[in-house]
């Protein structure tokens, strides 16, 4: 065989780059309820994953996000979409661990120090036990997708300060506040300890909180899975953060 024809068939059989693999894992902030979801875990064409899929047409796209899931939940059943070939993986996760939906309840219809000893119950879980759960968690990530790149985003303070129309105390929106900038502090120490991104949206957020003239999250609202989640203006908000970060 001569050499030029050598070059040619080695160039022929020199394989294909490994096909980009996105899948996105995590809770209702993932799955993009509040944002025109449907089905048992409220996915959503509007929702972050979806709309990063869309623009940027990965090869693959598993988006296996589900209302109400915890660390554990996406332990025991989300991680499965993950693959050696996996290139993109991102992840939303921790509210439903210190008991979001039952902390924003208690804030909805209780009293100033009803919510806030909510809040601070809360808190107790974040300091104690969220670490280690997310540690366990971020670990079973880089091992089942070895070469992904592995982003875990945040969740932003739900309300804005000065007069609200919604009717919530300054003191309940407060405590609700500091318990989103604890949960944020836990979620990024646990990211820089795995070795993976933390994108902190709490920022992009920023005026756009429930009481603000532009608000990105619902309050009370129907259908009542819907309140308090982020609505497709936050979805978008969401969206560019993770460009941003993966830039």
């Amino acid at each position: 065989m001569g050499i030029a024809a050598a070059l040619v068939l080695s160039l022929v059989m020199v394989p294909a780059p490994v096909a980009s693999e996105y899948v996105a894992l995590g809770d209702s902030y993932a799955a993009g309820v509040g944002s025109g979801s449907s089905g048992e875990c409220g996915r959503s064409a509007s929702a972050h994953p979806s709309l990063w899929n869309a623009e940027h047409s990965p090869a693959a796209f598993r988006f296996v996000a589900c209302t109400g899931a915890t660390t554990q939940d996406v332990l025991d059943g989300q991680v499965a979409s993950l693959s050696s070939t996996t290139t993109l993986v991102t992840l939303t996760v921790g509210g439903n661990d210190i008991g979001f939906t039952e902390v924003m309840t208690t804030c909805t219809l209780s009293s100033d120090e009803g919510c806030e000893a909510a809040v601070a119950q809360a808190g107790e879980v974040i300091r104690t036990e969220l670490p280690g759960r997310l540690e366990r968690l971020l670990a079973e990530v880089r091992a089942r997708a070895p070469i992904a790149q592995v982003v875990l985003l945040g969740y932003p303070r739900l309300f804005e300060s000065g007069d609200c129309v919604s009717g919530t105390s300054a003191a309940k929106r407060a405590a609700v506040n500091s318990g989103a900038d604890s949960l944020a502090a836990t979620t990024a120490a646990a990211a820089q300890a795995a070795g993976v991104a933390f994108v902190d949206v709490r920022e992009a957020f920023t005026g756009h909180g429930i009481c603000g003239a532009d608000p990105w999250l619902h309050s009370i609202t129907l259908p009542v899975r819907d309140s308090y989640h982020p609505n497709r203006n936050g979805q978008t908000g969401y969206l560019r953060a993770l460009e941003a970060e993966l830039r």
